[in-house]
């Protein structure tokens, strides 16, 4: 269902827009969602960064996505849009966001796993510079699909910086977007050590399915 409002506001996500948040996840994930407590854990993750999509002065939550920083790679751990809001570019919007906010906190590369059916979610990663590094067999766990591994290239770079640029110019020009601002807590995101990396410590559970362009 199409809506125009006058912009999207993308803010950190919060305890209270759970329930909301909720009534997404079995819709955009199937039976292997989060639940909520799920969230609640990686809202306390020092890790982990979380955000949601709301039309400019409303409370109405239609997206919401996140990631984790280890090291220098930021990792796309969830994205979804409300079933009633896809295909107006609210994905790609938290996806740009994801994208600018990782290199803010340090990041210089995005990792994700989509579904090797899931063509239109990879022909989106693949506009932002996403390539391919090869399959997990039997990753997702409602069916044992295999799940694609997409990796960006140095996010810092010129030519990158330009891309994003000119796709914020496009999107703005139909439905301006404000990006989060870190939360007031005082606290410092714990930066772990990119030798420490195993992609085993990901969550299995869980899967990067952008059903919205």
């Amino acid at each position: 269902m199409f809506e125009h409002w006058e912009g999207i506001d993308i803010r950190p996500m919060r305890l209270e827009h759970l329930p909301a948040v909720l009534d997404i996840e079995p819709v955009a994930f199937g039976s292997h969602h989060w639940s909520h407590q799920s969230f609640v854990n990686e809202l306390n993750n020092s890790m982990g960064y979380y955000y949601v999509a709301l039309p400019t002065g409303t409370d109405k939550l239609i997206g919401y996505t996140g990631f984790w920083l280890i090291g220098e790679e930021a990792h796309i751990t969830t994205l979804a849009v409300h079933p009633e809001n896809r295909r107006q570019h609210i994905g790609e919007r938290l996806l740009i966001h994801d994208i600018l906010h990782a290199r803010k906190v340090g990041a210089n590369w995005i990792t994700l796993e989509v579904r090797v059916s899931n063509e239109s979610a990879q022909q989106l990663y693949y506009k932002y510079g996403f390539k391919s590094l090869g399959v997990r067999r039997n990753y997702y766990q409602d069916n044992d699909e295999d799940a694609m591994v997409l990796w960006t290239e140095n996010i810092r770079t010129p030519e990158f910086k330009k891309l994003i640029q000119e796709r914020t110019d496009f999107l703005n020009k139909y439905m301006p977007f404000s990006l989060a601002s870190e939360p007031d807590d005082g606290a410092e995101k714990d930066e772990v050590s990119h030798l420490a990396q195993t992609w085993l410590g990901f969550p299995q559970d869980k899967q990067t399915e952008l059903t919205d362009k």
